[in-house]
């Protein structure tokens, strides 16, 4: 065996003994292993740079991730969603994305960088947040609903931010008729999703029943994920939107768990080493760039999720404490901010990698402290209902 491909190996199966290693230390101690995944290939970055295989690795298990995501979205479920929480979501927008632009941009950065920062910004890590609720047994509580709600509200909208940041920064100076181009692909790409959805896959259900259980069944997952992911990077849009997508297609066959059986043990083993290969790209060694800004945004992105939960709660027919608790529970960032910060350059690529380590861990404790803060603000309920970590 050549030297090369000895190397690959030796190292891969290193390397996933490692993200094991680092997995099972967050697990005992309680600490989201995306965090520290990020913070082994800080480690190792310093030493060697990112290859390759190690790029195609990480990429593929952002499919998949995204993929899955898109399982849980029938086509009909979507609109019921966006139903209830569209109110919350469009002030989620507004603060997280909309006014984290505005702040970075009256720092003086350009709009560009500015917005994709705000993206970084926007979404709570739904991988974080879910693992949280069910540690704590909290999903049972009131604000369970409203914030499952918010976190899928937001796993819509953020693939489309991606896209358009992707086609933002392809180097090209962007003009309103290349825009509308964009939005269009977009569009195009989402509606060719539920047509074959809708007039194609939802009559394969008893195909699948045939085939789930054989070996060939993961081909076909894989194959439509990967191949639908690969049409959206070909038209200049994000792989991210393209699995989406794709995930939403194959809910339509009513067979999503089947799917999810298949598909889940790959996105583990590959999920791991995107975030290793983010970290790895996050250079320390001068320091930590822009503080005041890293400060402000921290500060800022905290007070944006908490006013969220506040009124959106509110509006969604939550109580205030609740909303409160909602509020401060859904304050830590994730896959989504990696998966923009990978889209950066140099110095704004290494400030955004600080702050989502900076607002996961700062978002995992205030989530832990949350019942505690809301009963110091308001008390004990009057009429306290019996719900684990209530």
């Amino acid at each position: 065996m050549h030297g090369g491909e000895t190397a690959v190996i030796l190292g891969g199966g290193l390397l996933v003994i490692a993200l094991f290693l680092v997995g099972y230390l967050g697990w005992k101690i309680r600490v989201p292993s995306v965090v520290l995944y990020i913070i082994l290939g800080i480690v190792i970055g310093s030493f060697m740079s990112t290859n390759e295989v190690i790029d195609i690795a990480g990429k593929i298990g952002i499919v998949f991730l995204f993929f899955l995501l898109g399982l849980e979205f029938p086509i009909n479920r979507l609109g019921e969603t966006a139903k209830k929480v569209w109110p919350a979501g469009v002030l989620d927008i507004i603060l997280s994305l909309g006014v984290t632009t505005l702040i970075c941009n009256l720092f003086g950065l350009g709009w560009i960088p500015s917005f994709l920062i705000g993206g970084a910004v926007y979404a709570t890590s739904s991988s974080i947040t879910a693992n949280l609720l069910e540690r704590t047994k909290r999903i049972a509580n009131l604000e369970g609903e409203y914030m499952l709600g918010l976190l899928i509200f937001e796993d819509l909208i953020a693939p489309i931010v991606i896209a358009v940041l992707i086609g933002l920064t392809s180097g090209e100076q962007i003009t309103v008729l290349q825009f509308l181009i964009l939005l269009i692909k977009i569009i195009l790409l989402t509606l060719g999703a539920i047509l074959i959805g809708k007039f194609g896959f939802s009559k394969l259900g008893k195909v699948i029943e045939r085939i789930n259980d054989e070996d060939i069944f993961i081909l076909l997952s894989a194959g439509i994920s990967l191949s639908y992911a690969g049409l959206s990077l070909y038209l200049g849009l994000s792989e991210v939107l393209g699995a989406f997508l794709a995930g939403m297609m194959l809910a339509e066959t009513n067979k999503m768990e089947d799917f999810e059986s298949t598909t889940v043990s790959v996105r583990d083993l590959l999920l791991p080493v995107f975030f290793f290969s983010f970290g790895m790209t996050v250079d320390l060694s001068n320091g930590v760039p822009m503080v005041w800004l890293l400060i402000v945004l921290l500060v800022w992105s905290i007070l944006a999720k908490v006013v969220t939960g506040m009124w959106g709660g509110q509006w969604y027919g939550l109580p205030k404490r609740v909303s409160m608790r909602a509020g401060l529970s859904l304050t830590q960032r994730g896959e989504f901010s990696v998966v923009i910060a990978t889209l950066m350059t140099g110095t704004v690529k290494i400030f955004t990698g600080i702050y989502i380590l900076g607002s996961a861990m700062i978002g995992i404790g205030l989530f832990l402290l949350a019942p505690k803060i809301t009963r110091t603000l308001y008390g004990k309920p009057k009429k306290d209902i019996k719900m684990p970590g209530s």
